[in-house]
């Protein structure tokens, strides 16, 4: 296998030799140096070759698209087209002599040096032609002059076989070039054949070049020399940097077409270990990858010293924290840093620093030992440092971040939120006139996150609906993944739960082969399923996904955290408040211990004052409430806010201080319903309905006045079913239900106070049915 040279090259090179001729019109000159251009450039340098295409032959130039790309345009010669040129040229080539001629030509094609350095011959036939020249330091001349001397130094069995690289890569044209020259016979392909005394029974012929013309299999391309060992490297270096860039896996095709490389017998370049590595590493395979990556570094250890030795710590420690290593994960973490330190690696250090404060933002236990030597500081301090660093070196991406971890800080110690929207917006110009088109989806989620809390969800929602319609396909999965998962969630509040679910479904299916973004999807999905049993009063049902969602390793403590929450909501469907209480207080614990999100510790506590209302003790609750309602107006927490003012009248209603209640709840309303959560709604509509069922009551010789409270709980009761109804729980809606009927019998109307009991039955058998 050649180092550079190849069939297709040689294409490239008679293509350009057209242009330099003068024989491309000017309609032409742009398609056609567009053509070239995008093959002679690095793949990750322009956007022609961003799909899968590059993962099968894009990295070559097969005849048929040297057809394509020409054959449509007319050229400066009457009646023939850039395509009858470039073949004619193509089967000027006739012979190894003929190949050895157009790489000699290949110089009068450059301009000469200033200098007169090189000592260029001069050819008086190719010198009479007005040509165009390209510069030597220009992407065709460049590509020339290395063509040119990849040729000079060639074998001479290399550039044999070279030449029956070329006549098997024109075989396929044979029939138009015949067409196009009568003449031409069954061995045109080389001129010495044709000569009848020199080759009469073919027995020169069978001896050089056998069976021909050969299959045309993949396989046997890459056998006869269609692929060198550079553009290997650049195929397997496109797809380490789309691995990383995405996070997926290597596709099935590219998967193919490395086996038929391996299978070949050519010569793989290291980088596929590492290639290897990526792809056993996102699938979950942890001996594979673990081999992989220590074959990887070792080869690269022969040739370049230790200049990689932090690069291959760096791999080890991520990727014993994505099999659940944490102390093996610090410990290789620690080691990059010094390495990287004692190698002045600025880059590498900077990472290594953001990836280890990232971590201990989810695992405390496992950096108290490194908290207390103090290596990074406390949090504020590192990211300072973090964002000095990666501004000093130039880290655009990385700076990008640390400004959004610093607006998650602020948010989750409960700080003033001006504070975290200057980051967000500090964060936004950085991506914008920098171009760091990568941290899109981090950005984006941040701002929908903070408007969640600040309970403007129509905000929420639109920053996950732009993300995906305008930047999803250049963000890596794992942010488009949480950008679904996320606006799943806010669907299911509304109670579209068909739309959350096919929402989910829309998850591209290559992102979901690697094992760390199948799980974190699945565990989402078995979140909003379990939420929807349990609205439906499908509590066996519930069980089952519960015993699945806790066997499945997801490593997100978010995830575990709104896994701990459904199973106390499950117990307390069941009225086993004891057991859900005990739950409830652990969990408090545990998020105290962690120093966890501030939104996370009050919605454990909200849930406190629920579970006593629930088992007919709401007073118990009243302080709980009342300290979740000063801390979410503290921190703008608004959705937890307004769910606290709704404990508080309920606790208001228990103490038969129903004017206050309503007088509550009817200040909030308004901008709870901006939260567009069902839930939150139906609850503080049915608080309301009980604020004014209980003054109708304490409105004893008032008839109009009695009359007015019962209507406006009617109302509200209605308000708080439709809720309920939306999110399809029953418990709710038959309860709602069941008050109507009884302020309808209150009334003297048995009729409508029949059709509410009966509606009461109905809602009962339908979810029986249904379950």
């Amino acid at each position: 296998m050649s180092r550079h040279l190849t069939p297709s090259k040689i294409g490239l090179l008679a293509l350009i030799r057209l242009y330099s001729d003068g024989v491309v019109p000017s309609s032409a000159t742009i398609p056609i140096l567009s053509f070239l251009i995008s093959y002679l450039l690095p793949v990750h340098s322009h956007t022609s070759q961003e799909n899968d295409s590059v993962s099968q032959d894009g990295f070559t130039v097969s005849i048929q698209k040297l057809q394509s790309a020409t054959i449509s345009y007319a050229s400066a010669i009457p009646g023939r087209t850039v395509w009858d040129l470039l073949l004619k040229l193509l089967w000027a080539i006739n012979s190894l002599d003929a190949l050895h001629a157009f790489f000699n030509e290949l110089p009068l094609l450059l301009e000469k040096p200033l200098d007169g350095s090189l000592d260029v011959p001069d050819d008086p036939k190719l010198l009479q032609q007005k040509r165009m020249l390209f510069s030597r330091n220009s992407p065709l001349g460049a590509f020339v002059r290395r063509s040119q001397l990849e040729f000079t130094r060639l074998q001479f069995h290399d550039g044999n076989n070279l030449w029956k690289s070329l006549i098997i890569y024109r075989a396929p044209t044979m029939a138009i070039w015949k067409r196009r020259n009568p003449t031409a016979g069954p061995r045109s392909y080389d001129s010495n054949l044709q000569i009848e005394p020199f080759d009469r029974h073919g027995t020169l012929s069978d001896l050089l070049y056998g069976n021909f013309p050969p299959s045309s299999s993949k396989n046997d391309r890459l056998k006869h020399g269609n692929t060198s060992t550079d553009d290997m490297e650049k195929l397997l270096d496109y797809q380490v940097s789309r691995m990383q860039r995405s996070g997926n896996r290597v596709p099935q095709a590219m998967r193919s077409h490395l086996r038929a490389m391996a299978q070949s017998g050519l010569i793989i370049p290291s980088v596929a270990s590492y290639v290897h590595f990526l792809d056993a590493w996102k699938s979950g395979d942890y001996p594979s990858s673990f081999d992989s990556l220590h074959r990887y570094f070792d080869y690269t250890m022969q040739s370049r010293d230790r200049s990689l030795y932090q690069y291959a710590l760096l791999n080890l420690a991520i990727l014993q924290a994505d099999f659940g290593c944490f102390s093996e994960a610090v410990t290789a973490m620690q080691e990059t840093i010094a390495t990287a330190r004692e190698n002045h690696d600025m880059p590498c250090l900077n990472y290594s620093l953001s990836w280890l404060y990232q971590f201990g933002r989810s695992h405390r236990e496992e950096m108290a030992e490194i908290r207390k030597k103090g290596v990074l500081g406390s949090e504020k301090e590192a990211l300072s440092f973090l964002k000095a660093k990666a501004k000093e070196s130039n880290m655009w991406n990385l700076l990008s971040t640390t400004l959004l971890s610093e607006a998650k800080l602020t948010l989750s110690n409960g700080d003033n939120v001006s504070q975290a929207f200057e980051s967000i917006i500090k964060a936004s110009h950085l991506n914008v006139t920098k171009n760091t088109t990568e941290a899109y989806g981090g950005l984006m989620l941040m701002q929908s996150s903070i408007f969640e809390r600040l309970g403007v969800a129509c905000q929420a929602w639109s920053y996950c609906e732009l993300f995906l319609q305008c930047y999803a396909e250049q963000s890596p999965s794992e942010d488009v993944i949480q950008i679904q998962c996320k606006s799943a969630y806010i669907l299911a509040r509304k109670g579209r739960w068909e739309e959350a679910l096919s929402r989910m479904d829309q998850v591209d299916h290559e992102a979901l082969r690697t094992l760390k973004y199948q799980q974190f999807w699945t565990t989402n999905l078995g979140i909003l399923r379990l939420r929807r049993h349990l609205h439906r009063e499908e509590l066996d049902t519930g069980d089952h996904v519960l015993a699945q969602l806790r066997a499945a390793p997801t490593g997100v403590p978010e995830l575990q955290y709104y896994i701990s929450l459904v199973e106390i909501q499950l117990h307390m469907r069941r009225s086993d408040y004891a057991h859900a209480l005990s739950l409830l207080e652990k969990l408090l614990s545990d998020l105290e211990q962690q120093e966890a999100d501030i939104f996370q510790q009050l919605k454990a506590m909200i849930l406190k004052a629920q579970l006593f209302d629930q088992a007919g003790v709401p007073q118990k609750g009243f302080s709980v409430a009342l300290r979740v309602a000063s801390l979410a107006h503290r921190a703008r927490l608004l959705p937890v806010l307004w769910e606290a003012v709704g404990a508080i009248g309920r606790v208001l209603v228990s103490m038969k201080e129903f004017g206050a209640t309503v007088r509550l709840i009817e200040n909030v309303l308004p901008q709870a319903l901006e939260c567009e959560d069902c839930d939150l709604a139906a609850y503080l509509f049915s608080c309301l309905a009980d604020g004014y069922m209980g003054m109708a009551g304490q409105a004893k010789g008032e008839f109009l006045q009695r009359k007015e409270k019962l209507t406006k709980a009617l109302e509200a009761l209605e308000r708080a079913f439709e809720e309920f109804a939306r999110i399809e729980d029953i418990r709710g809606q038959c309860e709602m239900m069941a008050k109507k009927a009884t302020i309808m019998h209150r009334n003297g109307d048995s009729v409508l106070a029949n059709d509410c009991a009966a509606r009461y039955l109905d809602i009962r058998k339908a979810a029986k049915m249904q379950g």
